[in-house]
């Protein structure tokens, strides 16, 4: 069995600040997108960035709605979250031609979730070998773009 480790990310989910309240909650009331690194704002549910994605245009789709399981999505809200999640796909083949996608969500910390109070979906492009020498010895990871462009070019991608 092969493993995967994420210790970059580690250190991010064991940062969190348990009384600052919820991150997916704040980013959408922030008033900055660009800042905040939402490329898209829907009725139920907002596209964001993944400030430490595992490759470049890695974003998730987050319901406004403060909820912990699947279940618990209103019916609009899951559709809207299944729309966004056909365009991501779309947009992503579009802009970085990967080998393959990743659509999917972590619920609850034992499954994996950094922010388990909150579903949301991510959605990222994958290549062959794509977790090269530098991440799996070097414990870093080497992505081709930055987060400021990744998000200009996924905003752009979006309101086509």
């Amino acid at each position: 069995m092969d493993y995967l480790w994420t210790p970059w990310r580690y250190a991010y989910v064991a940062g969190i600040d348990k009384t600052s309240g919820c991150i997916f909650c704040d980013l959408p009331k922030a008033g900055d997108d660009a800042k905040a690194r939402i490329v898209h704002r829907g009725q139920h549910c907002y596209v964001v960035l993944n400030t430490y994605p595992y490759t470049s245009g890695h974003v998730m789709i987050v319901p406004f709605a403060h909820l912990d399981e699947l279940q618990k999505l209103p019916v609009e809200a899951a559709h809207e979250m299944m729309d966004l999640g056909q365009k991501m796909e779309r947009v992503l083949r579009q802009l970085y031609t990967p080998d393959g996608i990743n659509l999917g969500m972590n619920i609850g910390k034992a499954a994996g979730a950094g922010v388990a109070g909150h579903i949301h979906l991510h959605a990222l492009p994958r290549w062959v070998a794509d977790a090269n020498f530098v991440t799996v010895v070097g414990e870093s990871r080497v992505l081709p773009e930055s987060l400021e462009t990744t998000y200009e070019r996924i905003k752009a991608a979006m309101a086509e």
